[in-house]
């Protein structure tokens, strides 16, 4: 199979705020503010029972399930934190000039089984808590009146989920006032087509008329570079009869554009209006860019005609301390930094995420693969006290799926299929886990199976069967193909032994492999129209190789790019924690060996960890090898050097000491206070990691990459601490936005300055003027402590602060204390 295809970002309107997240028509505000807050107690309780209880102020978003306590009582799955049912209230005057206006409700995400009323009337109930939606809620407007907005969120379900989820209204509310003829919701949809000359930008737009009587109609589109002049524009006229809808088609031709890509992602801004007697009724301003790709069996993938490898990685959507309620500047932040270390591509796991991410990813130039669900007609197991570990249990979202699966996707598909950095759809992850809960004959093994014993258990005939897999995964490609035809469908698949017996991975356009990099050269012989990656690998070097050595897979996708909540191990462990990053955004050891395979500008880094010998602790910092540790331990010898060792250079002196060093220098060296302690060692094709064992000393431990010339083009260096003196702010905002939030980092230092990565100290954080604190995150994930108050203890000495801004704050001041320590004052200008 060859897939040629063209992407194009839609449906941004050009006001302030999360642009892309508003339904595309209309003039929409936001209206997260001042909303009432409380859990219920009772499940048993009506919203009559609760008028007269205390109720609290919270802003949106909101999530209060990571304001819970944690407790070892609950399930590790969702991170040792509390669901529940939660109810919102708002008070919403709608002015007497909007009568006749039509009035609607716009939410991005509430997790989940949500119920909305406006004036004690229910205007629906969405399952799903990871898609947007939206309701009409004119019939029961009050205009020149009080409205009075409840939202009942029922979690009482807690472990629903595999991971961490959040519990709330965790995204933006909107509302949205719009003439009774109007574009539709998410009716703006543009994809462009390369010609032999140029390209065209195709346009469909869909238009309401909820009046009682026809409509003559113009739509006009107009493309605007980025630096402000229309280099093409359409006009086309529409009629429609009362309540119905109808499209217009059409194409402008685009002779020489800038396109988008992951080095230079240029944009364009598409400007659309309905005009009726010549009067605008409507309008949408939309971000738009050009780029093709292509999907080959055997070259594998090519964008704007350049042949890469996807450097990937998966993505939870919790954000540490903060939970779900993940503000638009704390993503900017680590997709930044996902890039700089030399990631190019997203996979949302499991789950549609917020329009702030894909927007950010079409600026900054991350590919994304969009997926849909982790669970269709059956739920998975779900860990309860530990990670693969104890009695699992079987909530999920599996009951809702029958009815509301397709809309959910239709919805999905409709809200993101105009960001160009969104390369693939993909239906499912890891719903076919033999026998979690299909089962096939082919697990029994033998014969022609390519199997000489059962495995997963062997073939259990009372399961689902797996053939069920082809026939869902072939309604689902169905929805994906009746919204957008641009790009290709895909899923995760576990169980690809298995599953090649189905229809399940022929449904699909490209197919993506689980961790079953053994699988690639099989089955690129036995199915070679197949188009295969890795959807979800480990960090080793065997698994990256296995995508370099061959042009037939087009990348890799690492689990994960970032610790996260939930999926937690046994007690005390807040999340998992193999990410390139940690819960604070900040780049770990292996985090910086991914830079030196993936990163094309020269690097050095050093870690340093006591030279291991058998039955040693292993240092592989990510769960898997802690659990594969844990059942050799006492036997265990390190067959390759850690990709974990943390920049410490404190030890015993004469201690023995291993150093290692990730690099894509061809060469290094390591010096030891100016003298060379580390003779010249090549990289290693075979590990990624030069190392030195040697006695410590105090004082600064620097390495020099250099080129096979012998010239110097890296270096990294780590110092000896004494013992904590101050705090120190490393990293801050001078200035943010009215509303915003300013990310303050701070780190404990010695009297030199040199950072005290032994540090633990605990860290008050105050605040002076109109702001309040989201959270502190050191990134800790044993330190189960209270997350909810203004004090945390550092983490290798160091902590986040994340402070947001109020609407009346000219300036901040944050104060940063802890006994003993000389305190850090950061100044936040505000406008």
């Amino acid at each position: 199979m060859k897939l040629k295809t063209v992407l194009v970002l839609i449906a941004i309107w050009a006001i302030a705020g999360s642009l892309q997240a508003q339904p595309g028509f209309g003039k929409a505000e936001k209206i997260n503010n001042s909303w009432s807050f409380i859990l219920q107690k009772d499940s048993n309780e009506q919203l009559s029972d609760l008028r007269y209880k205390r109720w609290r102020t919270v802003d949106l978003p909101h999530d209060w399930s990571v304001k819970g306590q944690l407790s070892p009582t609950l399930a590790s799955a969702t991170g040792y934190l509390p669901g529940g049912i939660g109810w919102y209230r708002k008070d919403l005057m709608v002015p007497k000039e909007k009568e006749g206006e039509k009035v609607y409700l716009y939410f991005e995400g509430v997790y989940n089984r949500s119920e909305v009323f406006v004036n004690g009337h229910s205007l629906g109930i969405r399952p799903n808590g990871y898609i947007s939606f939206m309701y009409d809620a004119t019939p029961y407007i009050k205009f020149g009146e009080e409205n009075e907005i409840d939202v009942r969120v029922d979690h009482s379900r807690s472990a629903d989920s595999r991971w961490y989820t959040g519990s709330g209204i965790y995204r933006d509310v909107w509302l949205v006032y719009a003439n009774p003829v109007h574009i539709a919701q998410w009716g703006v949809y543009a994809w462009p087509e390369k010609q032999k000359k140029g390209y065209n930008l195709n346009i469909e737009v869909e238009v309401a008329n909820e009046t009682g009587q026809s409509s003559d109609l113009v739509v006009k589109n107009e493309l605007v570079s980025a630096s402000g002049d229309v280099v093409a524009k359409s006009s086309d006229k529409i009629n429609l009869e009362s309540n119905q809808t109808g499209k217009v088609q059409t194409a402008l031709k685009v002779s020489n554009p800038e396109l988008w890509s992951v080095e230079s992602p240029a944009l364009y801004t598409l400007k659309t209006t309905v005009l009726k007697n010549g009067e605008l009724v409507d309008e949408a301003s939309t971000v738009t860019g050009f780029r093709d790709f292509t999907f080959d069996p055997n070259k594998g993938f090519a964008l704007n005609g350049e042949w890469m490898k996807m450097k990937g990685v998966c993505l939870h959507h919790d954000g540490g301390v903060l939970g779900s309620a993940v503000p638009r500047e704390v993503w900017q932040r680590r997709l930044h930094t996902l890039k700089e270390i030399g990631v190019n591509a997203i996979r949302t796991s499991h789950n549609p995420q917020a329009p702030d991410l894909y927007e950010l990813c079409d600026e900054i130039g991350l590919l994304v693969l969009d997926e849909a669900f982790d669970e269709w007609e059956f739920p998975k197991r779900k860990w309860l006290e530990g990670w693969n570990v104890g009695t699992p249990g079987y909530q999920g979202s599996y009951d809702f799926f029958e009815e509301c699966g397709e809309k959910d996707l239709a919805d999905q598909v409709k809200r993101d299929r105009n960001h160009p950095s969104v390369f693939a759809w993909s239906i499912g992850n890891e719903v076919d886990y033999p026998n979690d809960p299909y089962s096939h004959p082919v697990l029994d093994g033998g014969g022609e199976t390519g199997f000489t014993q059962p495995i997963f258990g062997g073939y259990k005939k009372d399961a689902p069967d797996a053939k069920r897999l082809g026939d869902i995964a072939e309604r689902l490609v169905k929805v994906v193909k009746q919204y957008d035809q641009s790009r290709p469908t895909t899923a995760g698949l576990a169980g690809v032994a298995m599953s090649n017996q189905t229809g399940y991975p022929f449904a699909l356009d490209i197919t993506g492999y689980n961790y079953t990099e053994s699988l690639y050269d099989h089955d690129h012989a036995e199915y070679p129209e197949r188009v295969l990656f890795g959807s979800e690998n480990r960090h080793d070097m065997a698994a990256w190789k296995a995508v370099t050595s061959r042009d037939f897979v087009f990348g890799q996708f690492l689990w994960t790019g970032i610790d996260y909540l939930g999926e937690s191990g046994r007690w005390p462990s807040r999340g998992f924690y193999s990410g390139l990053l940690d819960f604070g955004g900040f780049i770990k050891p292996r985090g910086y060996y991914r830079q030196s395979l993936w990163s094309g500008k020269p690097m050095a880094y050093l870690g340093t960890y006591p030279t291991p010998g058998r039955g040693s602790i292993s240092q592989m910092n990510d769960v898997w090898s802690q659990l594969e540790a844990e059942s050799g331990r006492g036997n265990r010898e390190e067959k390759v050097p850690s990709m974990d060792a943390w920049p410490i250079w404190n030890y015993l002196d004469g201690q023995s000491i291993r150093v290692v060093c990730y690099t894509n220098a061809a060469q290094a060296e390591l010096l030891l206070n100016g003298e060379i302690v580390g003779e010249k060692k090549p990289y290693d094709e075979e590990t990624g990691i030069i190392y030195w064992d040697i006695p410590y000393k105090a004082g600064k431990l620097e390495v020099i990459g250099l080129n096979e010339a012998g010239d110097q083009i890296s270096k990294y260096a780590i110092q000896s601490s004494g013992r904590p003196y101050a705090i120190k702010i490393i990293s801050e905002e001078s200035t943010i936005e009215k509303g915003g939030v300013a990310q303050v980092v701070i780190q404990v230092v010695d009297e030199r300055g040199a950072p005290v990565m032994l540090s633990d100290d605990e860290v008050k954080c105050q605040i002076h003027g109109d702001a309040r604190l989201l959270g502190l995150e050191a990134s800790n994930n044993s330190d189960m402590s209270d997350y909810t108050d203004n004090k945390q203890r550092v983490f290798h000495g160091r902590m986040i602060a994340y402070i947001k801004a109020g609407s009346e704050a000219d300036s901040i001041e944050v104060r940063f204390s802890a006994n003993w320590l000389k305190p850090a004052i950061a100044e936040i200008e505000v406008k």
